[in-house]
This record gives structure tokens, C-alpha cells and sequence, in this order.
């Protein structure tokens, strides 16, 4: 997620760099064509590339509105997490004796790695990597062999929550309320999944695309009796904000794909961690992430 810091100029040339290229060749081309063959093609009002440019605006804003709606209830997905996962071990302390801290403990730990691990799959990383200082080597092994990680992860929780109720150290409606956040947390996973395995329409980025470059040639026909040393900057500059804006929008349609414009989950998972080890009365170190970049992942 990109934070209120000033942003390098090296990032927003990155974001358009292909464009920057294309952009002043396809708007040189058109220019020195349309002064060549100037008799023989018509003149080209500017109310047509002011329509297109118009044309472009909207289409632009239904795409920001679309891709930002998805960004934001990813991020509403994960505040539900980090909520009910603070929640889970605040139930556990309340609801089980002193007797019961070492388990408090190992589901505390394990919920710290499901925040990890969830985050990570979502991005296609190797979600079990570097988890063996929160999860035991049997249980790590056992949660290997299943295709769904985070998904095993919390069956072994709601696993030792049936043992619990069993030998009676949890009674029937505590531990109906501890499931219920579990299930909520299961729901939120669900959510991310559709939203990184839902892919948004390819053909209206192509469409759109299109339209902006016959922006750029109308508009350089348009501007064929002026001198092309005014005109490329112009044409540049503004397609580049048309085009800046798409890239915008086409990196917020897909937050968890490792940018620097993604749900920050590791930075949310370490929030996570930070707080579950504060409920369990251990020490923490604060979080230096943001300090020294202008993101964080």
C-alpha cells in the first residue's frame, strides 16, 4: 500500500514507461503523415478527439470506481481478520483457566501463522515458508499435506476446541462462540480468494486502450498545421494522464499481486502478530515498516 510519502519519480515513470515510448511515436507518425498527404485527407475538427477525450474521462472514472471498490473490500477483509484474530485469543483467555496457557499459546502461534500463511497464498508465494518459530514440526507436516494451507491451519484449531469441549474445560456455549469466529475468520479468507481469483475484464482494458490511442491520432491530425515540436509534448502529456490513470486503476482491480499498491498483508500480519503477543504478555519490538520506503507490502 502506498503511504503519504513522496512517491520517486522513478515509480510513476515505471507505471507508464511503455507508453511514454509508444505515445510520442505513434503522435510523430500521424503528425508528419497527416502534413504529407494533407490534401487528400480531410480536416479533422477538434470536436472529434474532445469527444473521444470526453468519451475516454468516463470510461476512466467507471473503471477507477470498479477497481477501487474492489481494493477497498479487500482491505475491509483483512480488518475483519486482524479484528476477530485479536478477538480468538481474547475468547481463549476468558473462557479457559491458567491451566490451559500452553494451548492458549500454540493457538495463539498458529493464528499468527494463519495471517502469514493467508496473505502469502493469496500472492502465490510459498505460504509455509519460515513458519517453524510459530508452528510445531508435526503440525507444519500435517498442514503440508493438504492442498488448502490456511484452511488445515484452522482445522487443527477447531480441533483442539472439540478436545476442549470434550474433557469439559470449555463449556457448549463458549466454545459455540468461539467457532463463530472462526467462521467469520473462514469467511473472510473465502472473500480475499474471490477477489484474487476473480479477474476483471481484459477486453474493456483493450477497449479502452484503443481508444485512447485514436485519441492520440485525431487529436495529432487535428493539430497537423502547428509545429510538431509543440505537438508531441501536448499529445504526451495528455494521454500520458489518461494512460497513468488506467495503469492506476488496473493495479488497484488486483490487490494482492506484490505491488506497491496492494493490501499491505504482511504489514497487516505483523500488526497481527504484534498484538497476539501482547495478549499473551510477551515482548514486542516495533514496527519499523514505512519509515524508510514509501510503501509497504
Amino acid at each position: 500500500m502506498i503511504l503519504e510519502h513522496r512517491i520517486p519519480i522513478k515509480y510513476l515513470v515505471g507505471v507508464v514507461k511503455y507508453e511514454l515510448i509508444l505515445v510520442p511515436l505513434v503522435g510523430i507518425f500521424t503528425h508528419f503523415t497527416a502534413i504529407e498527404f494533407t490534401k487528400s485527407l480531410p480536416n479533422m475538427p477538434l470536436a472529434i478527439p474532445a469527444f473521444l477525450g470526453t468519451s475516454i474521462s468516463v470510461l476512466l472514472s467507471f473503471k477507477m470506481n470498479q477497481s477501487y471498490d474492489r481494493w477497498w473490500e479487500a482491505r475491509k477483509i483483512w480488518g475483519t481478520i486482524v479484528n476477530d484474530s485479536r478477538g480468538l485469543i481474547i475468547q481463549l483467555q476468558s473462557f479457559l483457566t491458567a491451566k490451559q496457557a500452553p494451548l492458549i499459546k500454540r493457538i495463539s502461534y498458529r493464528q499468527i501463522a494463519w495471517c502469514y500463511t493467508l496473505g502469502k497464498s493469496l500472492r502465490g508465494c510459498d505460504d509455509l515458508e519460515n513458519l517453524d518459530h510459530l508452528i510445531i514440526g508435526a503440525e507444519l507436516a500435517q498442514i503440508s499435506e493438504q492442498d488448502h494451507h490456511p484452511l488445515a491451519i484452522l482445522q487443527l484449531t477447531a480441533r483442539d476446541l472439540e478436545e476442549l469441549r470434550r474433557s469439559n474445560a470449555l463449556n457448549v456455549h463458549s466454545h459455540i462462540h468461539i467457532l463463530e469466529t472462526i467462521n467469520r475468520l473462514t469467511e473472510a479468507m473465502g472473500g480475499a480468494e474471490r477477489i484474487s481469483r476473480t479477474i476483471f475484464p481484459s477486453t474493456y482494458r483493450l477497449v479502452l486502450h484503443f481508444i485512447i490511442y485514436l485519441f492520440v491520432i485525431t487529436l495529432a491530425i487535428s493539430l497537423k498545421d502547428i509545429n510538431n515540436i509543440l505537438v508531441t509534448p501536448l499529445l504526451l502529456l495528455i494521454s500520458i494522464g489518461f494512460f497513468f490513470i488506467e495503469k492506476i486503476a488496473y493495479h488497484l482491480q488486483d490487490p494482492f499481486r506484490n505491488r506497491p499498491s496492494d493490501i499491505p498483508v504482511t504489514n497487516i500480519a505483523e500488526t497481527v502478530e504484534r498484538n497476539i503477543r501482547q495478549l499473551l504478555g510477551e515482548e514486542t519490538t516495533p514496527n519499523p515498516i514505512g519509515i524508510k520506503t514509501y510503501y509497504v507490502m
